[in-house]
């Protein structure tokens, strides 16, 4: 089997960008581990705190890294459950691509168009000051919409395609919010996993 070639496209936005890896895995490999992740990992709809009121997250999650890893957010703190061996191959597959480290994924399973992402930015402080993520999509293609902080109109929205890749760089959650909205169309699952560094 020939050896798939990662294309990357830099995607500039305002002072700041985005680089966006496509055909990250060759498509057989990158087939398997999506079927493989939807029925393998710890999927929970977890209950969150938002503005005061405890509601259901509108997707499925799970969290998995280095041991003793702890995140809090939206009023909850969860704990890391160890890698699988899938993720932790995943893992150092994107660190040697990116000359970066990580040492946790937070997994996403949006299983319809009704499954969704609320507009936020990663900038919660175990992830330090200026937090490189990188964020891996498997299955349906769904719209990674972007825009500044204080500002209501979004200013990107990039269909995000199964076997990609998209990179915010360090200081890229000072400045922007992203989000996964609904859709009223027949899709089919899609799986987010990103990839953090804790500090």
């Amino acid at each position: 089997m020939s050896k798939t070639v990662i294309q990357k496209q830099r995607i500039f936005l305002n002072d700041s960008h985005l680089d966006l890896y496509r055909h990250f895995l060759d498509s057989v490999t990158a087939d398997a581990l999506f079927k493989q992740l939807e029925t393998s990992l710890n999927w929970k709809q977890e209950t969150l705190r938002i503005f005061g009121k405890d509601v259901l997250s509108p997707r499925l999650q799970s969290f998995y890294g280095d041991k003793g890893i702890g995140y809090h957010y939206s009023g909850r703190t969860f704990s890391a459950e160890y890698w699988t061996p899938e993720l932790l191959k995943l893992k150092n597959q994107l660190s040697e691509c990116l000359q970066h480290d990580f040492n946790a994924v937070l997994c996403n399973l949006y299983r319809t168009g009704e499954d969704s992402m609320g507009w936020h930015s990663d900038n919660e402080p175990e992830l330090g000051e200026a937090p490189i993520i990188a964020s891996v999509s498997f299955g349906e293609t769904r719209n990674f919409n972007l825009r500044a902080i204080r500002q209501t109109r979004q200013c990107l929205s990039l269909p995000l395609e199964h076997n990609s890749v998209i990179v915010m760089p360090g200081g890229f959650q000072d400045r922007f919010q992203h989000s996964i909205s609904k859709t009223k169309k027949k899709v089919a699952p899609r799986i987010n996993l990103t990839f953090r560094q804790f500090i």
